[in-house]
């Protein structure tokens, strides 16, 4: 077995801080060369220290130009029309998009999002998405150049969105296995599960290196050691592409390294946000994932969401979607990437003075193909009449279209092979890989306390299984798995999985393994131990964001310290597997536990768990993120300043070790942050409304005479009376918003409030704080409409908004600022506990999002002045 090598990063920073210290030589130096890895046993080598480079390094790609390919796709794109190459370009949705459509308007690429199927079938079958590949494949290649469609999916771990498929450890727990060779194996089994639906290009692997574990996309992050995501990088692209001198092979599907970049570093962990980092900062830690994928051959990038601005250090590229220094003045021209550059999606929105469906800036920065999902018929027209303009220069199209095709030809596209006549095309037999998905759960699963030797279980243990995670095939997949956030599933979703539950039972005897899910009505002192599954429910991008939430596991799902309350100190020794997508604060979970195992987001194959749990495997996960000792310890990395875990990067109990853990301090701190934003101080932070998803403690609901004392709007965004019902929209990004419509048949309300009761938010009025929304009026209100905020009813202030709303109909997205100074006549800022509402009697549309109370955003000259509210 190869020796696990964790490094700490303690001279990082130092070296970090050397970087941005020295100018380097007046003189021209030679540019830094990022080449393949070291190998160890065939794989690469996950180095102890990496180079510090003065600059972005040009990567040796393990790809090199074909002279014959290019010389082929410099003749096709001379004899291209405009039209024909923007089609190239452009990527719409599965579901909004049709055959015929692909062959009208040319277009180059499809894509399905998370939760899209053929048809919109969840179950749909292997033939059916193949069948779908072939329409799409047989309408491009009847155009008159007859360039083939290629299909794009997020296969993150596995081909996660078909029914039947294997699906892997999320990254989190891959990276806990220290197992390059192991990368490799999963990511070939990958590319055979998309040969086997007939799709070309996987939106895979995530290179992100995480520095704030409140982030929601933490589980997709292979390790927040740069060292491990830069040997995983390699391997995973080898593993997807089957890659050979100058193509892919047979086997292959294209890889794509994303997010470009800097998506694990943003502010408070904050989805889509803002990174601070220096340009040291961002070649030596960001940036390493991608020296490792791009040395492999990675033939596309995806670029990041997020914005790169640090306004002290002069840096102020804003939304990378937009930035030509990222995407061609370093990755295309540094780091000589001659593959295509994909947006994420309708990621072009986001760009100042940008829409989803037209942004010259981002296709002049060097963006290649446009994720357009839905509005790609609006995105083509525009891009036409900016290239006429003269807006878009004929030659960065050019370049565009050439790096497509290049990728194309290198993966064999234009072999003249339907999907359904490919390599592996319908052996459904391919989608199963159980004994190598088994093989990575055992690897990954970390031991960080085992007091008294109580794991391995003997053989013949007779065991009491309690907690919500033991028999839950959505909660051990996680987000990404069939859905997008992957709720809305059942076992019965994954039919050849194997729950932690049923793996127990088949390693011990089902006679011997006795469950509760609440730990009701048994007694644990009958049982030689008690294994509580416990942890995080699934989420993906967004909704998974703790932002300006504490780590405290206790607080996010209260019922698993009730179920370990049940069980510990009972008689019978608690084994606590904790499923979850990434480290929390959960120190009285330890405290009630003899042993604690962090199992991660293991996927389908729970009986890699059992293995580990009875003996049949030993314990070999090493972490590799930071284990918080405090509920407030985030960001938490090796070289941070005070850096004090309760286990650092690298810790894992083996055989025989207890981990001597003790009693662990239990201090909660409660909402709004760790540091105090109310009484008569002055806030700092965003108080978070609704960000994608109901921010605690706050929930939605509609009120109307049907129920004025309010009915929840459910985790699918969906709530209706007769007067008010509610929706998921798009505003900003997909499903960040709820749409709430106004029947006219009586007066309604939507509004957000704390269960629990008021809040101090009296810091806010001291920092001249605003409510901040975004909104699209779909249909202007009929009647007069109020937006108010309570200090539980009837204490309210209200201003009116019916002016305000009727202006921005039909404006498309608008950004509102109300000062919460004009709520401050009646309004008892000491206990507010509904921060929003709006409420009207007539007919009404428009969707909000992104509803926050922000300091100082009352001086923004865009902010609404209160006599404007009338």
């Amino acid at each position: 077995m190869r020796k696990r090598r964790f490094a700490v990063l303690s001279g990082l920073s130092l070296l970090l801080s050397a970087v941005v210290a020295s100018p380097g030589p007046a003189t021209a130096a030679e540019p830094p060369v990022a080449g393949p890895p070291a190998l160890e046993n065939g794989c690469a080598k996950i180095e102890d220290t990496l180079p510090t480079y003065s600059d972005w390094p040009k990567v040796e790609s393990k790809i090199e130009k074909d002279p014959a390919i290019e010389r082929k796709v410099a003749k096709l794109v001379a004899d291209m029309t405009l039209a024909e190459k923007v089609g190239q370009m452009t990527q719409p949705e599965i579901n909004a998009i049709t055959p015929a459509e692909v062959k009208e308007y040319f277009i180059g690429s499809v894509l399905n999002g998370g939760g899209s199927f053929p048809g919109g079938n969840k179950h749909a079958t292997a033939d059916a998405w193949l069948n779908l590949a072939d329409a799409f494949y047989d309408a491009s290649v009847t155009t008159r150049t007859k360039v083939p469609v290629i299909w794009g999916i997020d296969a993150v771990h596995g081909n996660n969105n078909v029914f039947g498929a294997t699906i892997f450890p999320h990254n989190i727990g891959l990276g806990a296995a220290a197992d390059p060779c192991l990368i490799r194996k999963i990511s070939e089994a990958t590319a055979e599960q998309l040969r086997v639906t007939g799709q070309d290009w996987a939106f895979a692997p995530t290179l992100a290196v995480v520095r704030d574990d409140r982030w929601g996309r933490t589980y997709e992050g292979y390790a927040e050691d740069p060292n491990i995501t830069r040997a995983y990088g390699y391997e995973a692209v080898q593993g997807l592409q089957d890659s050979h001198w100058r193509r892919l092979g047979n086997r292959g599907v294209i890889a794509t390294a994303k997010h470009f970049i800097g998506d694990g570093g943003t502010r408070n962990g904050a989805d889509q946000g803002v990174n601070p980092s220096s340009e040291a900062e961002m070649i030596n830690l960001h940036g390493q994932g991608y020296y490792g994928a791009l040395a492999a051959g990675a033939q596309s990038v995806m670029v990041s969401f997020n914005s790169w601005t640090n306004e002290e250090l002069g840096i102020n590229e804003g939304k990378l979607h937009g930035s030509k220094k990222a995407i061609t003045d370093i990755l295309k021209g540094k780091m000589g990437f001659d593959g295509l550059v994909v947006s994420d999606w309708n990621g072009i929105g986001q760009v100042a003075g940008c829409t989803n469906a037209s942004c010259a800036q981002a296709i002049n920065a060097g963006m290649d193909i446009v994720m357009v999902p839905n509005e790609w018929k609006a995105f083509i027209a525009n891009t036409i009449a900016q290239v006429e303009s003269g807006e878009i220069a004929m030659s960065r199209i050019d370049d565009a279209v050439t790096r497509i095709l290049r990728v194309k030809y290198r993966a064999g596209i234009f072999d003249g092979r339907r999907p359904s006549d490919r390599v592996l095309a319908g052996d459904e037999t391919r989608l199963q890989a159980e004994k190598l998905a088994r093989e990575a759960v055992r690897k990954s699963q970390v031991l960080l306390k085992n007091n008294g030797n109580v794991l391995p279980l003997a053989r013949d243990a007779k065991v009491l299984v309690v907690g919500k995670s033991a028999d839950s095939l959505p909660n051990q997949t996680g987000g990404w798995s069939l859905t997008w956030q992957g709720t809305g599933n059942t076992n019965a979703d994954f039919p050849n999985g194997t729950s932690i539950l049923a793996a127990l039972r088949e390693a011990l005897g089902t006679s011997d393994v006795t469950f509760s899910e609440t730990a009701d009505g048994v007694d644990p002192a009958q049982f030689d131990a008690v294994i509580a599954v416990i942890g995080e429910t699934p989420y993906a991008e967004g909704v998974g964001d703790l932002t300006r939430r504490t780590l405290e596991a206790a607080k996010l799902y209260p019922g698993d310290l009730a179920v370990l309350d049940k069980v510990a100190g009972k008689g019978a020794p608690v084994v606590t597997v904790y499923v979850a997508g990434r480290p929390l604060y959960v120190n009285k979970e330890l405290n009630r536990s003899d042993a604690f195992v962090a199992a991660w987001l293991p996927g389908t194959e729970g009986g890699g768990v059992a293995d580990a749990l009875t003996g049949r495997s030993a314990f070999t996960g090493k972490l590799s993120y930071s284990w918080p000792k405090s509920a407030c310890q985030s960001p938490l990395n090796p070289g941070d300043a005070g850096y004090d875990p309760l286990f650092p990067v690298g810790y894992g109990l083996t055989g025989g070790q207890t981990g001597n853990v003790g009693q662990l301090d239990e201090t909660s701190h409660e909402f709004p942050s760790c540091t105090s934003t109310g009484g008569g101080g002055t806030a700092t932070e965003d108080l978070d409304v609704f960000v994608r998803t109901d921010a605690d403690p706050y929930r939605s609901f509609i009120g109307s005479p049907e129920n004025w004392g309010g009915t929840q709007i459910g985790p699918d965004g969906t709530a209706s009376h007769a007067e008010i019902n509610t929706v998921p929209a798009d505003v900003n990004v997909q499903g960040d918003a709820l749409k709430v419509t106004w029947t006219g048949t009586g007066p309604g309300q939507v509004y957000y409030q704390n269960p629990a009761g008021g809040s101090d938010l009296r810091g806010y009025l001291n920092a001249n704080a605003a409510l901040v929304f975004d909104t699209i009026v779909h249909s202007a209100p009929a009647a007069r409409t109020v937006i108010s905020v309570h200090c539980v009813y009837p204490c309210f202030s209200e201003v009116v908004a019916t002016n305000l709303f009727t202006g921005l109909a039909g404006d498309g997205k608008s950004t509102v600022k109300i000062p919460v100074s004009c709520f401050a006549n009646g309004l008892d800022f000491e206990n507010v506990n509904t921060p929003f509402l709006v409420y009207t009697e007539g007919a009404f549309s428009a969707s909000f999002a992104n509803v926050r109370w922000v300091p100082q955003a009352a001086d923004d000259p865009d902010a609404l002045a209160c006599s404007d509210l009338s």
